[in-house]
């Protein structure tokens, strides 16, 4: 898998089957980018792809030469204040106040492999021969400040990451205004913007528009990713569909305030940009000071927009999220939060535990409430020790208790977060993020601990550790609910402030770090009031998070189906929850909330001892199923068909790698009347096998059949008044795959 440099040309090729990345050092001694998409032979020479030519009033490089502009080329690295008059990637500002800057190329190193990012979650390699990284220096001679380039192109995906880190070796202090990671510049602006938005109970919804002249963009200035924008942009062609068509997928690992934008100028040149938002952000580098920015990762696919997913799965899922857990099939769990909430004591908990355990139920969480004298919101956030009045026994009793019925054992905490009703306030008031002499908005009747102070970290590290040392603790929701306002840092100095948002990234990385290394087979799961920090950073130290509050089946479908865009269904915890649903109050049958959570952790979040005969045995049978195929599930290949923001169906499968085995899952929001004969086209099976269908009378059907034709659905609404389908709303259906 060659990192290709050419000498006379000056020009870099990074290439492997299915990918071209290409770009030249210019008369300026700076890289310009010239092609990036399908795999192109390798040549000696490229230039004839550096486009050049004479726009008024553009500032010029070289006197005399009108043809080279910065404002026109398309370009590496794009820096403010040196003619490039577009939004830029990097600001960097100098002792005098001047911006202008002249990276030039410097040397470049090509090592096998992937080097990690100084305290922060990015891709990795296992193996030999899994990646190439090109490291190119850019030096600044005035300033003596050089600048790393990397790029990792993986071999046997069209994958490539890119990040960027800065090195003050002058003498003087610089301040960075703007350091994202990444800035990609294509040649026209015929594409559609992808991205992932909503609220909370409604994280991760599609929205698509056609790029325009101007800037368009998603961003969060929260403190963490957020509910509103997932950090993650895509661009396809007007043309491109879920199978077939070009689009270009970029994600950034980075779990805190970010910018993604689109910028099109008067000539259709697209800038494409991600990384840390630059609002609230500046950075100040001493002498022998470097910053690194967070990795973007970038997608090409030709393939339609499942290709570009089913990449960003395998990667996120195997070379992102790490650990114990990484390549193992999740615990079926029950949470007792919707259950409960705070009002239970240690009998109504063992309570729901043994009707669990009896249902083969294989993990019991104990959500918000067992900690300090926590019974509302109010209070106690920080005092991470058991309530004795609702547990005598504490966390280590009753966690022996649950073990004993056969179940495993975890637990809420929610570390982050302070409440002013605490002993950790009455004694470290000062370690709250908020300005002394102001009023400190509380949010959810909660204040943001200070994770850029070493003491606050180290208390976590050691209050956290003292529980999950001393009971038998396997699971760990990870809780964070509520954003972040008068951020500031008692007893820093006002340089400082500009920095305090990453640096609560880095100290929250740092705690992840601690934890996951002392404690590697505990399974950590990432929550924010739901879905308000789901994204590759978090994805790093916790392989599954909560993707949502909202536990509704049919909400569930479009939330599923959105963060399937980005992320693999191992990362998504999804629930069965009880009737009417807590967030939207709807009814839904049993067998359709199970038919939705299959298709990802699968886990329970009510009152199991509250249901009936029949629906306990119900739930024994899902859990059964789950069991049998939540290998095919969580890392089969996974496939979108139908979309609930298109129509009132939706519809997905996962095939095994080997193609011999597949669930479909089907879904009809509402029930049509005397309407035709639907089928629905399956994916990814082999034309030449034929495959058993268990849901439809154990028929048989060779793979092109089922691609090409599809399952006759015979939805009891289509004239046929004999079919056996469930009649009305809500309905779901599960079709099995097997070669026979």
């Amino acid at each position: 898998m060659p990192i290709v440099y050419h000498d006379r040309s000056r020009q870099f090729h990074l290439y492997n089957e299915q990918i071209s990345y290409i770009f030249v050092l210019m008369p300026n001694h700076q890289p310009g980018h010239l092609y990036y998409g399908p795999k192109l032979r390798d040549r000696e020479d490229f230039t004839h792809l550096l486009e050049l030519g004479f726009r008024d009033m553009s500032p010029c490089v070289f006197e005399g030469n009108a043809r080279f502009s910065l404002e026109q080329v398309k370009q590496e690295l794009s820096v403010y204040g040196s003619g490039d008059l577009r939004h830029c990637a990097l600001d960097l500002v100098q002792e005098d106040g001047s911006h202008t800057t002249a990276f030039e190329y410097a040397r470049h190193v090509v090592i096998s492999g992937k080097p990690s990012l100084q305290g922060l979650p990015s891709t990795y390699v296992d193996e030999q021969g899994e990646a190439d990284t090109l490291l190119l220096y850019l030096r600044d001679a005035v300033l003596d400040c050089e600048i790393e380039l990397q790029y990792t192109i993986f071999r046997d995906q069209p994958a490539l990451t890119r990040s960027m880190k800065i090195i003050n070796q002058g003498q003087q202090h610089v301040k960075l205004d703007c350091a994202l990671s990444l800035s990609l510049d294509l040649p026209d602006a015929n594409y559609e913007m992808i991205e992932l938005t909503g609220a909370w109970g409604r994280e991760r919804h599609i929205e698509t528009q056609p790029l325009h002249r101007g800037v368009q963009g998603i961003y969060s200035l929260r403190g963490h990713s957020s509910h509103f924008y997932n950090p993650f942009i895509g661009l396809k062609r007007r043309e491109t569909t879920e199978f077939a068509g070009e689009v270009i997928g970029i994600s950034l690992v980075y779990s805190g305030n970010f910018l993604g934008q689109v910028e099109v100028d008067a000539y259709d040149v697209a800038r494409v940009m991600i990384g840390i938002h630059p609002q609230y952000f500046q950075w100040n580098l001493a002498p022998g000071d470097s910053f690194q920015t967070p990795e973007a990762v970038m997608i090409y696919a030709q393939e339609g927009l499942n290709q570009m997913s089913q990449v960003f799965h395998e990667l996120y899922r195997t070379r992102l999220a790490k650990g114990y857990w990484r390549d193992r099939a999740r615990p079926i769990l029950i949470n007792n939060w919707e259950a409960t909430y705070m009002n239970f004591d240690e009998e109504k908990i063992v309570e729901i535990a043994r009707s669990a355990a009896d249902l083969g139920v294989e993990l019991f969480v104990l959500d918000d409430g067992w900690f300090g004298k926590r019974n509302t919101d109010t209070t106690s956030l920080g005092d991470w020790y058991p309530n004795p009045d609702k547990l005598p026994d504490g966390i280590t009793g009753l966690a022996r208790k649950i073990t004993e019925l056969g179940l495993q054992f975890g637990l809420w905490f929610e570390p982050e977060m302070i409440s002013k009703d605490s002993e950790l306030y009455r004694s470290h008031s000062d370690w709250l993020l908020a300005v002394p002499y102001r009023a400190a908005s509380p949010g959810r009747n909660q204040y943001v601990l200070d994770l850029t102070k070493a003491e606050v970290i180290n208390y976590l590290d050691a209050a956290l550790s003292r529980i999950l040392s001393g009971a038998a603790i396997s699971y760990v929701k990870w809780d964070m609910n509520r954003s972040m306002s008068e951020v500031f840092s008692t007893g820093q100095n006002s340089e400082f402030q500009g920095r305090v948002y990453h640096q609560y990234m880095l100290g929250l990385y740092d705690l992840l770090d601690r934890l996951t290394s002392k404690f590697p087979k505990v399974l950590l799961e990432s929550c924010a009031s739901g879905g308000g920090r789901f994204d590759p950073g978090m994805l790093h130290y916790c392989p599954q998070g909560w993707i949502s509050d909202d536990t509704d089946a049919v909400e569930r479908l479009k939330i599923q189906y959105g963060t399937s865009l980005v992320y693999p269904l191992s990362s998504m915890g999804s629930h069965v929850s009880a009737v009417p649903n807590h967030q939207t109050h709807r009814c839904t049958p049993l067998t359709t909330r199970g038919n939705v959570a299959y298709f990802g952790t699968f886990g329970y979040e009510l009152d199991l001892s509250l249901l009936t005969k029949e629906e306990k045995a119900e739930v024994r049978g899902q859990i059964t199923f789950m069991k049998e195929h939540r290998e095919l599930i969580q890392h089969g290949v996974f496939y979108r068909l139908a979309s609930p923001f298109a129509g009132n169906i939706t519809a997905w499968m996962v095939v095994s790698p080997d193609r011999r085995r597949a669930i479909v899952g089907y879904y009809r929001t509402l029930a049509p009347v005397n309407v035709g004969y639907p089928r629905l086209k399956l994916a990814g099976l082999a034309a030449d096998l034929k495959y058993c269908i268990k849901e439809a009378g154990e028929r048989n059907y060779y793979g092109d059949e089922l691609m090409q034709i599809g399952i006759l659905l015979n939805d009891s609404t289509s004239g046929d008044y004999t079919s056996k389908v469930q009649r009305g709303d809500y309905l779901s259906r599960l079709f099995i795959l097997e070669v026979e």
